[in-house]
């Protein structure tokens, strides 16, 4: 927050703060850098003349005063003293440290999404603590909030007031910032928190934008816009826009609350964080459908060509079957085996009885032989067993001759 040198006409002493710098000035009236004999700093404003004689306006603000002493959170400048029995009425709120959001864009430029969605998931905190409070701001906007190192910090409650009161000003006036008033404001309808939501809309839509989304023009064109036109969100991410066109929907009643606004942004804010964090390649989509089988038997066709060492080359690979033993989708049950050049069967395969992946469990009987077939190996045996006999009868009879001579 820019500071500037105090003037002659403004007071160097209010209460028991002493004033150091001047703030800004508004159409409430003027914002001091003060601190008392502790040295707490603390940002004081001291109402306008013309309004202090206000006595309407002076019951008005002692009632403002009183909610704001009740809003709990640490995303509001807490209240430090006021006294609205002075010849001009005045409060002192905690001082923050930091830029508005409105210079930050400014110096800066455009924030990038999650940042965005970070400040708005605080903001939307702190709101809900305001309401509860039976607070309404009316008149939030990038310059009433200051982003310090320990988050972002609502200020200004110099046009707040408490729910169900009746507005400031004359009926068909506005207070507020063109551009950031709900339409209902502008009509001069009844203000509830959902008017905070419709300026939080824009908010956001500014800090993305570095625009307000209903343009740039007088105060007359803007309002009219507000009310009649719908707001322009290019250049608003992608992640955020459905979000920020909730919040400025025309009528109160379609806006999000707080809370919904709260956990929402800071979902997109956690997902839009890691997304630019990341810094591994995307990670392949995994097939689905006939995409699934189309796949399935890309696989086993390159497993067929391009064998592993040691394994035949018409088997398929571990990695090309599914979990469970079973075959993927689309793919044939068994394949005939392919031939070597002389017509015979690969070693290591059997044809009879091979299994899909073209190996034969080693806990898996034989195939049965076709009836009638001549039974080679028992004939076999005979033929051994007849030999053996003779050729033991011919020994012992070579025995028997030599022993008698």
């Amino acid at each position: 927050m820019a500071m500037m040198r105090l003037r002659r006409e403004d007071p160097r002493v209010v209460g028991s703060f002493r004033l150091h710098r001047r703030l800004g000035a508004g159409g409430m009236g003027v914002v001091y850098l003060g601190a008392d004999k502790r040295g707490q700093r603390v940002a004081l404003k001291v109402i306008r003349p013309e309004l202090a004689e206000d006595q309407e306006f002076r019951s008005r603000f002692a009632r403002e005063v009183s909610a704001a002493r009740r809003i709990r959170g640490g995303c509001t400048a807490r209240l430090v003293a006021a006294d609205l029995e002075a010849e001009r009425p005045w409060f002192a709120t905690q001082y923050v440290p930091g830029p508005s959001l409105h210079d930050k864009v400014a110096e800066a430029g455009i924030l990038p999404a999650a940042e965005v969605a970070s400040i708005g998931a605080a903001l939307a905190e702190g709101l809900v603590a305001v309401h509860e409070a039976g607070v309404v701001h009316r008149d939030l906007k990038p310059s009433n909030i200051l982003l310090s190192p320990k988050g972002p910090r609502i200020i200004d409650f110099g046009i707040a007031w408490a729910t169900g009161a009746s507005t400031l000003t004359h009926v068909g006036t506005a207070v507020g910032s063109p551009g950031f008033l709900a339409p209902e404001q502008v009509r001069g309808a009844a203000v509830t928190p959902a008017t905070d939501v419709f300026a939080f809309g824009a908010t956001l839509a500014y800090a993305a934008t570095a625009d307000s989304p209903f343009g740039q023009g007088s105060s007359e064109v803007m309002l009219y816009r507000v009310v009649h036109e719908e707001p322009d969100l290019v250049g608003v991410p992608d992640a955020l826009a459905p979000l920020v066109h909730a919040c400025l929907a025309k009528d109160p009643e379609e806006r999000p609350s707080t809370v919904q606004l709260s956990e929402r942004l800071a979902e997109i804010a956690t997902r839009e964080a890691r997304g630019l964090s990341a810094v591994r390649p995307p990670r392949p989509e995994r097939p689905t459908g006939r995409r699934a089988e189309e796949y399935a038997q890309q696989r086993t066709e390159r497993g067929a060509a391009v064998a592993p060492a040691g394994r035949p080359s018409g088997a398929r690979t571990p990695a090309a079957r599914p979990s469970g033993g079973f075959p993927a989708p689309g793919t044939p049950a068994a394949r005939p085996a392919p031939r070597t050049p002389a017509g015979r069967t690969p070693a290591g395969r059997t044809p009879a009885g091979r299994t899909p992946t073209g190996r034969t469990p080693a806990n898996r009987t034989p195939a049965p032989r076709r009836p009638g077939a001549p039974d080679s190996r028992r004939r076999l045996l005979r033929q051994r067993v007849f030999v053996f006999v003779i050729v033991t009868l011919i020994a012992a009879a070579c025995i028997a001759v030599l022993q008698a001579v």
